[in-house]
């Protein structure tokens, strides 16, 4: 079941993902060094030019063609098989329609949250505009053709109807994310209805897709400590000690977006809604919370999450089973508001104007992605790298903020997973369901 089953995946990777994240770090601490030094001591050198041409450009380009090629498939099947997955809803109608009620609510409010304040403390504002319009111009150039550009996106009622795709192959071979992904949720719900031998077919074909979209995106990424360094070294070289600043803005505006999530939203939503004190609550679930941090993966935290709303929240085992198995793979605040406020620091960084309306297409595509989200290290690379290409910014942005990501990656894999805890906990009170008083016996115990 899946309350068991997708740790086993996880298991393995996570021994050697730790030494890439290493090398990963080590790429972009080599690449920004050597990027400053040149800044400092060889400004304008026509070396650096023809470096940046025939090396460590071309190097990253193919790195992120590899992502492009991948990340379409990835998604598609990663929607598919979560709603498809659903499997419990049938029996657990009211819990499912709140359980979708409460996400799009929490979604939205993540969505306000994180656009609120990437334009109110405006993290990459201020660099050297004309380096900026330089590597925009060179990004743009090389993601053309790749990707199409949001900005000649359609707005109101066409950008509704927009999102059904009267051709999906169109859509896919046009790079339109938004009606692929609702061609996967409305394929996964047809495949959530009909079960027959003829649909676990197309089931497994569509699990076969996902899990060589994962091996190819895992092998990938074990090129990225090279590319890393290749886009750190082009920026660094470019925009020079600006570059520190911004990212500590950046990583500090990421950490305040989590922790008024965390300690805000949430608490206000225990306390004014499932009537329980916020401070008992994360005392409660601090074995989770230790566990989602260390190991930043969901999927490896969930065993644990479903002991602690068994064992220390005393939740009702049904509703705690459904929400956070469901959960752990649809409810991904904190990987949402990461990608939306990465994608919008890149486009302040790069001098690129979103308006509102775009702002929150491009958090509406991080919080679908977060569907089934690749569990690998740097899983979320592909979808920022393809929303980057999408709204005109360069994706070799993506390199400013890998050497930074293990951290963001374990604060927001905790509030992926008290999210789910805490979405377990309102659910449970609002549905009048009676927590058990005790722990429910092993199976199979004598």
């Amino acid at each position: 079941m899946t309350d068991t089953a997708p740790p086993a995946p996880d298991a393995a990777p996570e021994a050697h993902s730790s030494g890439l994240q290493w090398r990963i770090l080590a790429g972009f601490v080599g690449g920004l060094v050597a990027g400053l030094l040149v800044y400092t001591f060889a400004p304008g050198a026509g070396w650096v030019t023809s470096v940046v041409t025939y090396v460590t450009g071309p190097i990253g380009q193919v790195f992120l063609r590899l992502l492009f090629m991948l990340v379409l498939p990835l998604l598609f099947s990663a929607l598919v098989i979560g709603i498809a997955d659903m499997e419990e809803i049938k029996a657990l109608r009211r819990v499912g329609l709140a359980t979708l009620l409460y996400t799009l609510i929490v979604s939205g409010i993540a969505v306000a949250l994180s656009i609120a304040l990437v334009n109110l403390l405006q993290p990459g504002a201020g660099v050297d505009r004309e380096a900026a319009r330089a590597l925009l111009a060179q990004g743009g150039k090389a993601a053309s053709g790749i990707i199409a550009s949001a900005q000649g996106s359609k707005s109101g009622v066409e950008a509704v109807l927009g999102l059904v795709p009267t051709n999906v192959i169109a859509a896919m071979g046009e790079n339109d994310i938004l009606a692929v992904m609702f061609f996967a949720l409305f394929f996964g719900i047809g495949l959530l209805l009909v079960r027959t031998p003829q649909t676990e077919t197309v089931r497994n074909v569509m699990e076969g897709v996902f899990e060589v979209a994962m091996k190819l995106i895992g092998l990938v990424i074990q090129l990225a400590p090279i590319a890393i360094f290749c886009f750190m070294f082009n920026l660094s070289a470019q925009f020079g000690w600006d570059l520190l600043i911004k990212l500590a803005a950046y990583v500090g505006v990421v950490l305040l977006a989590l922790a008024l999530q965390m300690f805000g939203v949430y608490s206000a939503l225990l306390a004014f809604v499932a009537r329980k004190s916020p401070v008992a609550f994360f005392r409660e679930t601090r074995e989770a919370s230790v566990m989602a941090f260390s190991t930043a993966s969901s999927n490896a935290t969930l065993p644990t999450s479903l002991r602690v709303a068994d064992t220390e929240l005393k939740l009702p085992p049904k509703i705690a089973r459904f929400v956070l198995t469901i959960g752990a793979t649809a409810n991904q605040n904190g990987t949402a508001m990461f990608e939306g406020v990465t994608v919008l620091f890149l486009a302040q960084f790069f001098g690129v104007h979103l308006d509102l309306g775009q702002q929150i297409f491009v958090m509406l595509i991080c919080i679908l992605a977060g569907v089934g989200t690749a569990g690998v290290p740097a899983g979320s690379l592909p979808v920022i790298a393809l929303i980057l290409g999408g709204v005109g910014v360069p994706p070799e942005g993506i390199g400013l903020i890998l050497g930074v990501d293990r951290l963001l990656d374990m604060c927001r894999t905790t509030l992926n997973v008290i999210g789910d805890l805490v979405c377990a906990t309102v659910i449970s009170a609002v549905s009048g369901e009676e927590a058990h008083p005790q722990p429910l016996p092993q199976a199979g115990g004598a």
